[in-house]
């Protein structure tokens, strides 16, 4: 089925710039999202989802309040939600396999949505601005056209991407929103910086820079963060970049160089500081076993010791 805006079929796709044409009611919905004032997530209640990962879970959930993802430049955040059952996943997708990554979603809340017969999918996207290289429209217009794909009809409820979600500062164009969350109790999807990216963030991130692919991060029937074995090979090499400037990170290992948030460079030379510290990833999954964080009473991630 195509998608739905207004419960009315989308014709095929040809740019996003048509889409907004043609729908104005989704431009003054991007305009009232990217209005609304950021919310800075309690890290107690929150799952973070970091680039190339997604997360889904229910209402019913404990361990989880907020499920969030932020430094989207380029990258879009995705929220499919199921209305009947309240099942929601973000996703934070950066374009390396949207056709393949689309339908797992999907996949995801429905098989979260199983025993509800009443309700909708509704869709939320954020991210992308008017860069040079075109990469947040390539990227909105794949995301919307595999989600034209799939057999279950989806309803496009919030689209504050790329022209929509764009700023001019001092001649430079940037986001105007970086970060989205979304309440799991009761679906709303809103702005949000998140000061708190873990558990395990630096591993995480290595997975990510070194070629891993989207990975599903949490186990709602348990409470559980999962983060299985990744796989990357000993390269010395990439100390090389500990010793440039900015600039220089930013030029070569950014999509988007003038529109990063200002912990960029650190955030990659920590990444690399944590590759070359673990040229072989396998020590840091004893036995093969996934690494594995539940929520204590404090309300930190803390990692279970397995048996």
């Amino acid at each position: 089925m195509p998608l739905l805006i207004q419960s009315k079929e989308l014709d095929r796709l040809r740019s996003t710039a048509e889409l907004f044409d043609k729908y104005p009611h989704l431009q003054e919905n991007a305009r009232t999202f990217r209005s609304r004032p950021l919310v800075d997530v309690d890290p107690k209640c929150l799952l973070y989802v970091q680039q190339r990962e997604f997360a889904a879970t229910t209402p019913a959930d404990t361990c989880v309040s907020v499920i969030g993802s932020d430094d989207a430049t380029t990258c879009h955040v995705v929220v499919l939600r199921h209305t009947g059952s309240g099942a929601v996943c973000l996703a934070h997708c950066d374009g390396s396999s949207t056709w393949s990554e689309v339908p797992l979603i999907v996949k995801t809340v429905a098989s979260l949505s199983k025993v509800c017969k009443e309700g909708r999918f509704e869709l939320h996207l954020v991210g992308g601005f008017n860069d040079d290289a075109k990469t947040s429209h390539k990227l909105s217009f794949n995301i919307l056209a595999a989600f034209q794909k799939q057999n279950e009809e989806i309803h496009l409820e919030t689209c504050c991407v790329t022209e929509m979600n764009d700023i001019v500062e001092n001649g430079i164009h940037r986001p105007v929103i970086y970060g989205t969350g979304v309440n799991v109790k009761t679906g709303d999807v809103f702005p949000a910086s998140f000061p708190h990216k873990g558990p395990a963030e630096e591993l995480r991130s290595a997975r990510t820079f070194t070629g891993g692919q989207m990975a599903d991060i949490y186990d709602s029937s348990r409470g559980l963060v999962k983060l299985c074995p990744c796989k990357w090979s000993p390269n010395m090499d990439i100390a090389f970049w500990l010793s440039q400037n900015d600039d220089t990170i930013l030029k070569y290992l950014s999509t988007s160089p003038k529109a990063e948030p200002p912990h960029f460079v650190q955030h990659i030379k920590s990444t690399i500081q944590f590759i070359l510290a673990h040229p072989y990833p396998d020590g840091l999954f004893p036995g093969g076993w996934p690494q594995l964080y539940r929520r204590n009473q404090s309300g930190d991630w803390e990692r279970l010791v397995q048996p």
